[in-house]
């Protein structure tokens, strides 16, 4: 009889770990969504569909190609990245879109200034440092949008003829989450907090 008191206790636990995970996990998110600093990127589309998660937009940047001579800590003897974090220094143009205008591996050596923001990302290992007008292409974990079943097919097509953008939060640390898909000044679609 013990033996299933302790069966049943370890089960709660552990149910209730798991759901103080998950929780946390969405309360971080609606966090920064709620809270972070909002940017405009102007995007480029890719390929509208997933077959599990239904339509979607690949979403490419201006801050998904950092040019090699951006990266202010790179030592002169480096060859090629290692796996390693990188900020991207964005600031707003007068456009309304916010653009890049400086990088580090690791860290930024200084705060960003009111009218700057920094996104934190990622940079896979073996991309070439050496070469005049190389580029890397880091992961910020913001390279797709998910749209309502059917929409994916026409936003993209209007992608082609007019400027779309994403409206981002970023978190003190840089991290990003997506918080709408702008057509010019209106939004097409926002994110739910929850």
């Amino acid at each position: 009889m013990m033996t299933g008191k302790r069966l049943v206790i370890s089960a709660l636990v552990l149910a209730f770990a798991q759901l103080g995970f998950l929780s946390w996990i969405i309360a971080s998110r609606a966090a920064i969504l709620r809270n972070g600093k909002e940017v405009l990127l102007k995007i480029e589309p890719v390929d509208p569909r997933d077959l599990l998660r239904g339509d979607y937009i690949v979403l490419g940047y201006d801050i998904s190609r950092i040019p090699v001579k951006m990266i202010a800590n790179i030592a002169p003897d480096k060859q090629s990245s290692d796996d390693t974090s990188i900020v991207v220094r964005l600031k707003k143009g007068a456009d309304g879109y916010w653009t890049p205008t400086a990088a580090w591996f690791g860290t930024a050596p200084t705060p960003a200034a009111a009218d700057e923001a920094d996104i934190s990302g990622h940079v896979a290992a073996g991309w070439d440092l050496r070469g005049e007008g190389m580029t890397i292409a880091p992961d910020y974990g913001i390279e797709r949008f998910y749209l309502p079943e059917g929409e994916g097919m026409a936003v993209q097509s209007d992608m082609r003829v007019r400027p779309f953008g994403i409206k981002l939060a970023l978190a003190a640390d840089g991290t990003a989450q997506i918080k709408a898909l702008m057509d010019s000044d209106k939004t097409l679609f926002e994110e739910p907090l929850y």
